[in-house]
């Protein structure tokens, strides 16, 4: 069986998927949830709630704040405690909306879950028109849950002149230590299927396909087994190699097309969605569901997790208590973040909490020895190492002309640096100066109103 994959760098580290195989566990509902009106790429959200205001579980509490920008639902019934500031895990202030429940409003919410039905059929569902089904999706605040949170429904709204031909299901999960997909798809194959076929029929497209890295043999087989009596969709396994989930990677292991530099992945006729999108996007159709909750992996070393967490709920409530870490790290240890505190709330883009002591430390930075490790490591076709000495010695100009924007951050260098080097770190810092002031030059020269 050949396995799919991108050319140019990639790495293999470690799989430590110590929660592969742990059933999807579903966290009680919390007392108060705290939900940030920034939990997606694009404008923040606007809330549309007062203190004192009494919500029901899906309720929209807050509106998108422009096209590219998505809607947040509460998932608890209750009452509004407040608007205020809420600290990011890298204590950064943002604005939030705080609810507090009730011992009724508990009852009335178990009440909901328990009772839920489909209020569409496949019948109803199958004269959905694109338009509808996109709508459906932007109403229920559905974005990327693969960690970039950009707004579904805006990828599925191509430029004018531009028209997918696939829909590729990304459901890779090529981090180390996550296994949140893989545990999606094994208890619930068909629903994803049923929401790769409404993404298809937005996109106005009739073939999918449903990449899954080889080291996945359950998930495969669920899968298939599914994919098997729908005509259009295809599993197709994927060799393992990280960073195989980023989505220009993806493409060109899936289809064999290059995303051009600067272009969008549209231009290679593939719109790619994640597979926790596509359970979202099934629950919002066929339930009527806004996104009130996902599964993240819970990964401390020892044992792993996979959690059903609502949104708004504090990290450090899903703690085992006594439980002792150095260091704290959302999403995977090869492209999540540092967090300086666990007090902070649950967003549509955590995949993972990853407190193992094995990532805690970083080896002792040493000179670089020019071997190019960094070069060869990159999917990208960079220079990595040149692009950290541009953004280090703050020489912008130069970093952007040799793409610095084109880097996906994905940590390949720095993993492959025997020097142990923070290679990304720099990058990262430059590479945000870069795009500011492209935006900036952009805004200059457009047309005024």
């Amino acid at each position: 069986m050949k396995l799919h994959t991108f050319k140019i760098g990639g790495v293999h580290p470690a799989e430590n998927k110590i929660a592969a195989g742990k059933p999807i566990e579903n966290v009680p509902l919390p007392q108060e949830v705290v939900l940030p009106v920034a939990q997606h790429i694009g404008a923040p959200a606007k809330p549309i709630v007062q203190k004192g205001d009494k919500v029901k579980r899906g309720d929209r509490v807050a509106e998108a704040g422009g096209f590219v920008s998505a809607h947040i639902h509460t998932p608890i019934s209750g009452t509004v405690t407040k608007i205020d500031t809420c600290r990011t895990p890298q204590g950064m202030p943002v604005t939030a909306i705080f609810i507090k429940s009730d011992e009724a409003d508990r009852q009335a919410d178990a009440e909901t879950i328990a009772n839920q039905k489909p209020i569409r059929s496949d019948v109803e569902v199958s004269i959905l028109e694109p338009k509808q089904i996109i709508s459906l999706i932007q109403d229920a605040g559905i974005v990327g849950l693969g960690g970039a949170t950009f707004p579904t429904h805006v990828k599925l709204s191509p430029p004018p002149g531009m028209k997918a031909d696939v829909v590729i299901i990304n459901a890779v999960e090529c981090e180390p230590c996550l296994s949140c997909d893989d545990m999606l798809m094994r208890e619930h194959p068909a629903e994803i299927v049923k929401g790769v076929q409404l993404l298809m029929r937005a996109a106005g497209v009739n073939h999918g396909i449903i990449a899954i890295e080889n080291n996945k043999p359950e998930a495969i087989e669920a899968m298939s087994k599914v994919v098997a009596k729908v005509a259009g969709i295809e599993v197709m396994p994927m060799k393992v190699k990280y960073p195989q989930g980023g989505e220009k990677q993806l493409i060109e292991a899936v289809i064999g097309k290059e995303v051009p530099s600067g272009a969008l992945p549209i231009a290679t006729g593939a719109i790619v969605q994640n597979v926790a999108t596509a359970y979202a996007v099934y629950r919002a159709v066929y339930l009527g569901e806004p996104i009130l909750d996902r599964v993240l992996t819970l990964h401390d070393g020892k044992e792993g997790r996979n959690l059903r967490v609502a949104l708004g709920t504090m990290l450090d409530t899903l703690i085992p208590e006594g439980t002792e870490y150095e260091k704290i790290i959302l999403g995977g240890p090869m492209m999540g973040r540092t967090a300086s505190t666990l007090a902070t709330p649950m967003i549509k883009g955590n995949s993972g909490i990853l407190l193992d002591p094995v990532y805690a430390h970083r080896g002792e930075v040493e000179p670089c020895i020019r071997c190019g490790k960094c070069q060869d490591a990159c999917p990208m076709g960079l220079e990595p190492f040149l692009l950290s000495t541009l953004s280090r010695l703050k020489d912008y100009d130069e970093a952007e002309n040799q793409k610095i924007a084109n880097c996906i951050e994905c940590g390949s260098c720095s993993y492959a640096c025997p020097a142990n080097r923070p290679v990304v770190d720099y990058i990262r810092i430059g590479k945000a100066k870069v795009m500011a002031a492209m935006r900036a030059r952009a805004a200059a020269a457009a047309p005024k109103k």
